[in-house]
């Protein structure tokens, strides 16, 4: 099968995540700390007026993933992930809820949904993309900030970890499992043990939840992410040293022998950098149907992950040659009424393409 691809948006700095409106119009938010509404057709990308001053933009944190609420066509509410800063000095890493006026021309702020994620001064390791769940809470994965070496294992940071939050009130669902923790941060936590989280999909009909994560050098990870799951980064070597350091396995199975093994890895030969990810949707996309993508930035390509049946096992692995090496650093990949929309990253006339398989 091949694939249609279509411009949506230009002329973008870093389009981190795309919000797909009850209309097909599209919320996008930009690294820098901006946001733009973009007509489904191809037409001109407006701005959204907001007070973003607040946005903490460097290195690889900013105005980061964003996730359109399921009742937006009555609350006109949307959250984004952001790295904050005061007076110039970053505080934390968190989810912000906002309201869409009627006329869609500005954004005002309703509330701080969660606060608190682990910040790197220098942005590194920011991770933050939230997804809804099947059930309506919001999932999100994150970064472990590259500082404190103990953040991932840390089952009371919420960084290097999957969230599980209720997305009125930033709270941990009574059924996720450290909820009887007396920890709030520890009760919000799905998973642990992570890296860099950059991509968070859930599987159509199943619920499964699935995540894209950084590795070091090589041993890019696409995860099944497990409630309570750890996934096996450690770069304090058990507490040895204060060090961050990153020359420790990605899923260190000897030692956590229970750590969750990866669906996929990159291995050490190869650097993808797997950011956003989504399944195809849809009997028009035939044999694709059902599919993870994920999208690199590294590896400037997608990647269509076909799974079996019951999800645990990756049986395929296709590249489309629609997207291999011909748009640059590749960032985010929504899906939507059986399309999907993906975001290039170069940060220089960025875009957002709608794709759709090609009909005969």
């Amino acid at each position: 099968m091949t694939l249609r691809l279509e411009r949506v948006a230009e002329g973008l700095t870093h389009p981190w995540d795309v919000g797909v409106l009850p209309d097909g119009a599209l919320l996008i938010s930009e690294r820098p700390g901006r946001l733009v509404l973009a007509d489904r057709t191809g037409g001109a990308v407006q701005e959204v007026s907001a007070d973003l001053s607040s946005v903490h933009a460097e290195g690889e944190g900013g105005l980061l993933g964003l996730v359109v609420h399921p009742d937006f066509a009555s609350s006109r509410l949307f959250t984004t992930c952001q790295n904050h800063q005061r007076d110039g000095e970053a505080v934390d890493v968190r989810l912000v809820t906002w309201r869409l006026s009627e006329d869609r021309r500005s954004a005002e702020r309703v509330r701080n949904l969660l606060t608190g994620l682990p910040v790197n001064e220098s942005g590194r390791h920011s991770g933050c993309r939230p997804t809804l769940a099947a059930d309506g809470s919001l999932l999100v994965g994150t970064g472990d900030t590259a500082a404190d070496p103990t953040i991932p294992q840390d089952r009371g940071s919420l960084g290097g970890k999957v969230l599980r939050i209720d997305l009125r009130t930033g709270e941990g669902l009574g059924d996720n499992p450290f909820a009887d923790s007396r920890d709030a941060d520890e009760r919000r936590v799905y998973s642990y043990g992570h890296r860099n989280v950059q991509g968070v999909a859930v599987r159509p009909g199943t619920g499964q939840v699935y995540a894209s994560e950084h590795g070091p050098t090589g041993f890019d990870e696409v995860n099944r992410i497990r409630p309570g799951g750890n996934y096996g980064w450690d770069p304090s070597r058990g507490g040895s040293t204060d060090e961050y350091d990153e020359d420790v396995p990605m899923t260190d199975l000897q030692r956590f022998p229970d750590a969750v093994p990866p669906l996929w890895t990159s291995g050490a030969s190869s650097t993808e950098a797997p950011s956003g990810a989504a399944f195809v949707s849809g009997a028009r996309w035939e044999s694709l149907n059902g599919a993870l993508a994920v999208v690199a930035l590294r590896g400037q390509k997608m990647l269509l992950f076909r799974l079996d049946d019951a999800g645990g096992d990756v049986t395929e692995v296709i590249l489309p040659p629609e997207f291999d090496d011909r748009f640059g650093r590749l960032r985010g990949v929504r899906s939507a009424g059986g399309e999907l929309y993906v975001t290039t990253s170069g940060g220089t006339d960025d875009a957002v393409f709608r794709v759709t398989p090609q009909l005969p």
